[in-house]
């Protein structure tokens, strides 16, 4: 009996993947598991498709007889590498090749790219590669932006390569494969994009179906709001590439260590961060106040190395307060039908920015409210009570114990 007929609950199975919410990985290991129960000699391969992130240009799911399916992501790469010059893939890619077979043993061995003499040395001994474009555009091109689809690279071990059996099987079934891979590579996507413009929660909200105006909850958090001093001045005195470096160099310094301690940016107002950590009840609380206090300690050690290394470079420094805030606040969609965004708003909002915009007057960087700092009182010494504009009653703030310039 041919492969093909062996192969159609694999078809089907394939297809119901295609009409649910597959695990691209998961998927695909248990594709080359199905396919070597049939008799299909796999020893290896790889599913290699191009991705919307803003680290990573492609991704790779690998999977060795024997081993657990893994993902590998590749940076974006601003110049192609030799390695890559050098590839089978690059080479389907360019030319537009839908099919190519390298036998790796006997007369019509052939080794005109520099992976095949690696893959003959490991014991390998025929290499097939297939492509399928999606959207009717080429796969995973570098130098054409855009360019979607998907490359699958099989290889076999078994004396003698493939049979024409087996290339007949594989190549008759890539197109049913691709139309699977389409449907989880576009859900990976989507929350790529979702997650990156509109933080984690967010987006997962927002991928969930809360889409219509006014959708959301409440929600209690540790409120973390930072500006950039001297922005106006910067805007007006730099050139667009260097007010854009100052910028970002800021973000990663006061953004990146708030993520890293497992909270979430909501927003970045101009040069403003709006970020929280969530906590579901008062047991929870201590938590975030310890995720906000190291997210702070990091951002103050971060931003000092990051000036240090700009001074050097001749690069202008950035200085910029922080506010902090503990309350409920409301979490969900604003805006217009047409223009909507996820955000918080509340009075803790409210009073997270007026926090940071007194650190200007009080010259102090930091300051929080006595939410927060009077669960940790050794890192804080109040400044007094304070009446924030727009608020009736007067706030008692606190300023940080900690190095960091005014």
């Amino acid at each position: 009996m041919s492969h093909l007929a062996l192969i159609r609950p694999i078809r089907e199975w394939l297809v119901d993947q295609a009409l649910g919410e597959p695990d691209i990985v998961a998927m695909f290991e248990t594709l080359c598991q199905r396919l070597s129960g049939v008799g299909i000699p796999i020893a290896r391969a790889r599913l290699i498709w191009q991705t919307l992130h803003p680290l990573f240009g492609a991704e790779t799911v690998i999977w060795d007889r024997g081993k657990p399916a893994e993902l590998e992501r590749f940076p974006h790469q601003d110049q192609e590498t030799d390695a890559w010059k050098r590839s089978p893939l690059r080479f389907v890619i360019v030319n537009r090749i839908e099919v190519l077979r390298r036998q790796l043993y006997g007369p019509n061995a052939m080794f005109d790219f520099p992976i095949l003499a690696e893959l003959k040395e490991q014991g390998y001994t025929d290499y097939l590669v297939l492509a399928t474009a999606l959207e009717g555009r080429v796969m995973l091109n570098q130098a054409q932006k855009g360019a979607r689809g998907i490359i699958i690279t099989w290889a076999s071990d078994r004396e003698g390569g493939f049979s024409e059996d087996d290339l007949t099987t594989l190549q008759q079934i890539q197109r049913i494969i691709a139309v699977a891979c389409k449907t989880a590579i576009q859900a990976r996507i989507s929350t790529n994009i979702a997650t990156t413009y509109l933080g984690e929660r967010a987006g997962l909200s927002v991928l969930s179906g809360q889409i219509r105006r006014g959708d959301g909850e409440r929600t209690s958090a540790v409120v973390w709001f930072s500006d950039l001093r001297n922005s106006t001045a910067f805007a007006e005195t730099l050139p667009a590439e260097g007010y854009f470096s100052l910028l970002n160099a800021y973000f990663e310094a006061t953004a990146g260590p708030l993520v890293d301690n497992g909270g979430e940016v909501l927003d970045f107002i101009g040069d403003a961060v709006l970020g929280i950590f969530p906590f579901a009840d008062a047991g929870e609380l201590a938590d975030a106040a310890r995720r906000a206090n190291a997210a702070l300690d990091r951002t103050i050690e971060l931003a000092d190395t990051i000036n240090r290394q700009r001074a050097a470079d001749g690069l202008e420094r950035f200085k910029f307060g922080v506010g902090l805030n503990v309350g409920e606040v409301k979490f969900g969609n604003i805006g217009i039908p047409q223009r909507l965004t996820f955000s918080i708003i509340g009075q803790t909002v409210n009073e997270v920015a007026r926090i940071e915009s007194m650190t200007k007057l009080l010259q102090q960087p930091v300051l929080a409210g006595g939410g927060l700092a009077n669960l940790n009182p050794e890192r804080w010494r109040s400044v007094g009570v304070h009446k924030l504009d727009g608020l009736l009653d007067p706030v008692e703030l606190f300023a940080f114990n900690g190095a960091l310039a005014a």
